[in-house]
């Protein structure tokens, strides 16, 4: 051997007793394994099985027809007369039962075994290969017309049916003697896992995260299969809930004395500028057949803006030993004073300062898990009068509603995607975020901790009560209490997390003190998971009088806060009504801080304008009055709403009015897919300041004049092409931080304006079009403030691309987002292009989606060809893997110069 052989050995030798004495072996320590790839996917067309989790009421209703806001009513049952799964699936809950009496107890047999999808010799050559997370949906065709098996409220997409997954698993023989689960952040819905031919088990709710112990199935020293079959029910939803295993899959491996999933949760009291008691519970599981001696070790560290930390911790808690014995739990308490803590704290007036806790658990002297938990430090007060205070300081809650689909990627979750909308939030003035109405991907509560964004985090949209055929309430009975306690303990520690959320304008609102009792049993399980944070549910019917309305701490109110349908021009319509709620909400609850968790719900779509605009500041859409029936089309002069809606100028008077309510979440941030109001023949909503391809409506800079009133701007609408309309009415509307206005066109000045209290625009509603600029300079406290012009274009000539970014990552889920506009010769965009545009791609590079925004476009997200919608479309694009270098894309449509954009992979 000679000299450097020698030397390599020995410090082999070295690093080996280093790794032994510390216990840091790879075979001690917890690994966590993405299960992204490998994975074979089949989905029934025309058939199915009988490995049904429970049978389901047949389906004789129409949910399109059904208005947004109707009454939850009792679901229909249905019979058993077959072999159902339940009894099977419930055990895997157990760990969220309070009640030991209420643990469920695996039936003997094994479902399925003989089902050829679950064994290991099956051949599935033939199924789709994918990664997940995936949405089997979102790159199929639309449906069309009234008919279609799934309609506008579920997104038009084919969601429905049974889906399997199948992939294999090493586990080595070094893994024998370590506890091994099987984590699924998201799977829609009725989730059933089989491992090697047996049934492992499942979870039937498609928003809660889950793990499958698959430790006593496994085969060491080879292959493992694993089969997972999702069921999908038509009429289960309001909204698009995708399809499929839509967020990650994990790999846990563990020593058998571990920390518990989902085991730490960490608080923080007694908190100031200069102190802080920070408070640790960590629950440790011995899952082996005897006693362990137990000593947990936790250091804190702070994390800079990318999420590193150093070598030093910041502070660490006292050790604490314990002896646990066999095939039992024990939950560590320990508490530390931190000096000089570093405050988390919402953006952009504080900074969201995150620590890392690192918790290592030691059996004797051997390390036998490290589980790692980020968590914030700051404080919360929850004011009748003033409102939010963090760390002292009040905070107006400016926030958005948004769903969990990514647009044309659909529910399959995606880093750059979710951290480009909330870019764009923060833009606008956004600092506050409801997750409606479910729990989110946990990467985008990491986001949202990062970002600095105010959360409520929420879990149901319905409770008994049904709002479509096959939704929650029927597996409610059965799974509130595990959903509930496992929603809570894995989001617990995420500091942007300040108030929890348990309803959604359920129906049991209209069940007098029945519903009270069961939102009570709902608020206490949340208190025993987390006392720190506040409770509440959304009410868009229940008064302040009523039982309901006492039990959670926060009140919400959807809608009610600015009145339902009780202006003039809503006095026709049926539904809900109710006049502005809030000082009567303070009235009978003068202890509650009050939020209006959803209001607006105006509908527009990006650049289309029509005549007349309606004189008073909000108004129900409908055709001749801000709607177009024959495209399903909606103005933009964000006057319009759903019938149960208010404009943004309404909600701003209301929110002006009532200085005690802490802040508002509009419905909604960005469109969404399903819930089409009012034209449930297209595939998306028309709710969003943003729209669904990601491009500005006017609305956007409506809410930024409110939102970010020190922040100059100004923003002329409409578009300044009507070559129609010489000398006809083109009314002009500014929105503006400012405090007045002067209008010019051609130069000419067409007067000055001033918002004067209660009004949060300026209307110039007499313009004579004709051809040329439109101008505006805005003032503030007499001073000149910003300026914005419009100017008419000419013909199209060319296609010019933009990209958020210039360089693409290989390998990783990293995507680039173009922007593609129609443009004449001198670089100004057409905004009432139509044309059709053909999207090609070469190098190492792949086009993912291709989108406008447009609700009532029907073309397949996937299609390389798609009409431009009002002078702009979206390509999205991912870097192929094992492929370094440059990416090209082109667009090319008749008669124009084509478009070309390079980007690097790397």
């Amino acid at each position: 051997m000679n000299i450097k052989s020698q030397c390599i050995l020995l410090c082999f030798l070295i690093s080996l007793a280093f790794k032994i004495s510390f216990g840091q072996t790879k075979s001690t320590v917890r690994e966590r394994i993405l299960l992204k790839d490998g994975w074979k996917f089949f989905r029934y067309e025309n058939a199915t099985d009988t490995l049904i989790y429970d049978v389901r009421p047949e389906v004789n209703e129409d949910i399109d027809k059904r208005e947004a806001d109707a009454r939850p009513v009792e679901g229909d049952k249905a019979t058993a007369k077959q072999m159902v799964l339940k009894s099977w699936i419930l055990p895997t809950g157990n760990d969220f039962l309070k009640d030991l009496a209420k643990h469920h107890k695996r039936p003997k047999g094994n479902p399925g075994e003989n089902f050829p999808f679950v064994q290991h010799d099956f051949d599935d050559q033939k199924w789709e290969s994918i990664s997940i997370p995936h949405d089997w949906a979102i790159r199929k065709d639309f449906y069309k017309g009234w008919d279609a098996p799934i309609g506008g409220g579920m997104g038009r997409l084919p969601v429905h049916g049974v889906g399997w997954y199948r992939n294999k698993l090493e586990i080595t023989n070094r893994d024998n003697n370590k506890s091994i689960y099987l984590d699924i952040d998201g799977a829609m819905s009725y989730a059933m896992v089989w491992i090697n031919g047996k049934l492992a088990g499942g979870w039937p709710y498609g928003y809660t995260s889950f793990r499958i112990n698959l430790t006593p199935y496994l085969k060491y020293g080879g292959e493992n299969q694993i089969a997972i079959r999702i069921d999908n029910p038509p009429a289960s939803s309001r909204w698009y809930p995708g399809a499929g295993i839509y967020r990650n899959v994990w790999l846990t491996k563990t020593s058998l004395t571990q920390v518990g999933h989902w085991g730490t949760h960490i608080t923080a009291r007694e908190i100031s500028e200069k102190t802080a008691k920070v408070h640790l519970d960590v629950n440790v599981k011995n899952e082996s057949d005897k006693s362990q001696k137990v000593k947990l070790i936790t250091s804190c560290y702070h994390l800079d803006q990318n999420g590193k930390y150093g070598h030093k911790a910041d502070f660490s808690f006292e050790p604490i030993e314990k002896n646990i014995p066999a095939e039992k739990d024990f939950v560590f308490q320990s508490a530390v004073l931190v000096n000089n803590p570093k405050l988390w704290g919402p953006a952009p007036e504080q900074i969201p300062n995150r620590y890392i806790a690192i918790t290592k658990v030691y059996v004797g002297t051997e390390l036998v898990d490290e589980y790692t938990t980020k968590f914030g430090i700051r404080s919360l007060k929850f004011d009748a009068s003033k409102g939010l205070f963090v760390n002292g300081k009040s905070v107006v809650m400016k926030g958005v509603n948004q769903h969990h689909d990514l647009g044309s990627l659909g529910t399959a979750f995606n880093v750059s995607a979710a951290k480009r909308q909330l870019d764009m939030l923060l833009e606008v003035g956004c600092n506050a975020i409801r997750m409606a109405h479910n729990p989110p991907a946990t990467e985008l509560l990491e986001l949202t901790d990062s970002l600095g964004f105010l959360v409520i985090d929420e879990i149901y949209d319905n409770w008994k009560l049904r709002k479509t055929p096959l939704d929650f309430h029927l597996i409610f009975d059965d799974w509130y209490e595990q959903d509930l306690r496992a929603f809570i303990r894995r989001d617990r520690n995420h500091p942007s997390i300040i108030m929890w959320s348990y309803g959604n304008e359920v129906g049991e609102q209209y069940t007098d003190q029945e519903g009270a009792i069961l939102s009570s049993k709902l608020n206490d399980i949340v208190k025993e998971e987390d006392s720190t944070r506040p409770t509440t549910v959304s009410m868009n019917y229940a008064k302040a009088h009523m039982p309901f309305a006492k039990v959670a701490d926060i009140i919400s109110l959807n809608y009610q806060g600015e009145g339902i349908r009780n202006a003039p021009a809503y006095s026709h319509l049926k539904g809900i009504t109710a006049p502005p709620s809030f000082p009567t909400f303070r009235q009978y609850h003068p202890d509650k801080m009050i939020v209006s968790s959803e209001n607006a719900a105006a509908v527009s779509s990006r650049g289309e304008y029509y005549f007349p605009v309606f004189k008073e500041n909000s108004a129900p859409v409908a055709n001749g009055q801000g709607g177009n029936d024959e495209i399903a089309q909606v103005s933009s002069y964000e006057l319009y709403t759903v019938p149960f809606g208010s404009s943004a100028d309404k909600v701003f008077t209301t929110m002006d009015a009532n200085p005690f309510v802490a802040g508002g979440f509009v419905w909604t941030g960005w469109d969404y897919l399903g819930e089409p109001t009012p034209y449930y023949q297209s595939k998306s909503s028309y709710f969003g300041i943003i729209d669904l391809a990601g491009f500005k409506k006017d609305r956007f800079y409506l809410y930024q004049s409110y939102w970010r009133s020190d922040f100059p701007m100004a923003h002329i609408l409409p578009h300044w092409n009507w070559e129609n309309s010489l000398n006809d009415t083109v009314p002009v509307h500014v929105f503006t931080s400012g405090d007045e206005g002067e209008l010019f066109l051609n130069g000419k000045s067409l007067g000055t304006r001033k918002k004067h209290a209660g009004e949060y625009r300026l209307r110039w509603d007499d313009v004579r079009y004709q051809p040329g600029d439109l101008h505006v300079i805005t003032y503030k406290n007499g001073k000149k403030w910003a300026e914005n012009k419009v100017s008419t274009s000419r013909e199209a000539y060319a296609i010019k691309m933009s990209a958020d970014k210039n360089a693409i990552k290989r390998n990783t889920d990293d995507l680039i987002f173009v922007t593609v506009e129609v443009v004449d010769k001198n670089g100004l965009t057409v905004p009432t292009a139509k044309h059709e545009l053909v999207f090609s791609i070469d190098g190492g590079a792949e086009i993912v989606a291709t989108d406008n925004g447009d609700a009532n476009d029907l073309t397949s997200f996937s299609s390389l060809k798609r009409n431009a919608f009002n002078g702009k479309a979206l390509v999205i694009i991912k870097g192929l893997k094992n492929y370094e270098g440059n990416a090209k894309i082109w667009v090319k449509s008749e008669g124009l110069l084509k478009g070309e954009i390079e980007l690097n992979v790397n």
